[in-house]
């Protein structure tokens, strides 16, 4: 018998890539990385902080925005440190086991992801179409169970994907056109019959993130609709305002979502160059961004940002004035 039957894989490793012919300025390229990586964790905490600890920021629209934020907040914890060790490192080898492990939580968190957008797009929808009962539809124990049903909904999706590939025995190549892991990729490197693959990733995709983008387009051409027949101009704005930041995180995600998947299942050698640059952007530009929009666009948000801000540096001020009237008072002297 061959190798490739007497083993389960002909390779221990699969090798990441990171910019091809830039090797000897990867020092250079890991620092807008670096910067990216810390931005993401620092935004996408202190919305989560500024959310939890504000009473009044406990509405559903900002409920469902720190579920947005822990999505960002595991794709870049998820991605970026790998992408991070190819470049300050040279460590391209990353074992099938954590291969399959990372492309699991790169997929089940863009599920994730694609499911709190759509959720985010049906708390506008209440709020403009239907304000009056927005708060009885909305309820909290309401949002908890639809938290809940898309991370359900995103494990039972992901959960078959690691398990179809395991199965494989990989002897064609083991490098990799990315940074990371990533089904559609991993599949083609296995020496078998992929149909299977390939239409269960296909009909996973159109599923729930086709269907959820179905779903948010639908939902804001009756937004609109709805908006157009009010009848004060500047109430018609106003309305369409508070979904300019929920509007910005939806073309950050599908736009770059959809042209990779597109690419990887029917594009060619000539499209590696938008390819490339669509891997890296659908990863690390949402989680960047969306903090940054949000606290932008939001104004209840951004005063809250400002104010917690402000107040730890007049704090630090006023004790370090103290410290320093302080250290400036002479010592008393005392009579015997």
């Amino acid at each position: 018998m061959s190798a490739v039957n007497d083993t389960k894989f002909q390779f221990a490793v699969f090798l990441l890539t990171g910019i091809l012919g830039k090797e000897d300025i990867y020092l250079w390229i890991a620092i807008p990385f670096c910067l990216v990586y810390v931005t993401s964790i620092v935004g996408n905490s202190v919305i989560l902080f500024i959310i939890k600890t504000d009473p009044s920021l406990h509405d559903p629209m900002y409920i469902f925005l720190s579920m947005l934020a822990v999505t960002d907040l595991g794709l870049s914890i998820t991605t970026i440190p790998t992408i991070l060790g190819i470049f300050l490192f040279n460590s391209r080898e990353i074992s099938l086991d954590a291969c399959f492990a990372q492309l699991f939580f790169i997929h089940l968190l863009q599920g994730m992801e694609s499911s709190f957008l759509l959720l985010m797009a049906f708390d506008r929808f209440i709020a403009i179409c239907n304000p009056l009962r927005y708060a009885s539809i909305l309820t909290p124990p309401r949002l908890v169970k639809m938290g809940l049903l898309c991370v359900l909904r995103g494990v039972a999706v992901v959960l078959p994907l690691p398990f179809l590939l395991k199965r494989f025995q990989y002897c064609r190549a083991n490098v990799l056109s990315h940074s990371y892991c990533l089904h559609q990729e991993v599949m083609k490197l296995a020496c078998a019959d992929i149909t299977v693959n390939n239409i269960y990733g296909l009909s996973t995709a159109l599923l729930t993130m086709g269907l959820d983008s179905l779903l948010i387009f639908l939902s804001y051409v009756i937004i609109l609709k709805t908006v157009l027949n009010v009848a004060s101009h500047e109430e018609c704005l106003r309305a369409l305002n508070t979904c300019v930041s929920h509007l910005c995180a939806v073309l950050l995600f599908y736009i770059p979502e959809i042209g990779l998947s597109v690419i990887h299942r029917f594009g060619n050698s000539s499209s590696h160059l938008l390819q490339f640059v669509l891997g890296y952007f659908y990863l690390l530009v949402p989680p960047l961004m969306n903090p940054i929009v949000y606290s932008v666009k939001s104004k209840h948000l951004r005063a809250r940002i400002i104010r917690v801000f402000t107040r730890d540096l007049l704090h630090k001020a006023h004790s370090s004035h103290i410290a320093l009237t302080l250290t400036s008072i002479p010592p008393q002297t005392h009579g015997v």
